[in-house]
């Protein structure tokens, strides 16, 4: 039951659905733990789309 929470968290995570926080509290672990433990299971810990790399990039050049 513990894992089938994890796994849970991790894939919503993963999909964008709910943040990292609450992923972990819905695991049962505390962030720290929730994004290390997402290592073992080959999920990216930083869940970012293009779309906002590209809003990045724009407003780091804004900045000049």
């Amino acid at each position: 039951a513990e894992e089938v929470r994890f796994l849970t968290a991790a894939k919503l995570f993963e999909l964008g659905k709910i943040s990292s926080g609450k992923a972990a509290k819905l695991a049962g672990l505390d962030r720290v733990s929730f994004l290390e433990k997402l290592g073992h299971y080959k999920v990216p810990a930083i869940n970012i789309q293009a779309e906002e790399i590209d809003r990045e990039i724009e407003a780091v050049k804004s900045l000049k």
